[in-house]
C-alpha cells in the first residue's frame, strides 16, 4: 500500500517536533507495509473526517483507505484530535 498525505495533515506534520514526526512516518511506513492495516486501526464511530484512526503513542491519525492507498486525513493529539 501506499500513503498519501492530505495537505492539512501535512501541515499539520510540519508542526509537529522532528522526534514526534520521525515516530509517526515510521509507524505509517510499516502500516503500509502490512497486508492488512486495519487490523491495527480502530474504527471511528463519529465518522466527520475519515472511517479509521491509527494510535501512535498520544497522536492519533485519522485516515480512510480507498483501494492500495491510505488516505491520512488529520494528525493531532489524542485531546485535540475530535474537537
Amino acid at each position: 500500500m501506499k500513503v498519501f498525505y492530505t495537505p492539512k495533515a501535512a501541515q499539520q506534520l510540519e508542526k509537529l517536533s522532528r522526534a514526534i514526526q520521525k515516530r509517526i512516518v515510521i509507524k505509517m511506513r510499516f502500516y503500509a507495509r502490512q497486508e492488512n492495516p486495519i487490523k491495527f486501526a480502530k474504527h471511528l464511530i463519529n465518522r466527520l473526517e475519515g472511517n479509521f484512526r491509527f494510535r501512535i503513542g498520544d497522536y492519533r491519525v485519522i485516515f480512510d483507505i480507498k483501494g492500495d492507498i491510505i488516505y491520512i486525513l488529520k494528525i493531532a493529539k489524542r485531546d485535540e484530535i475530535y474537537t
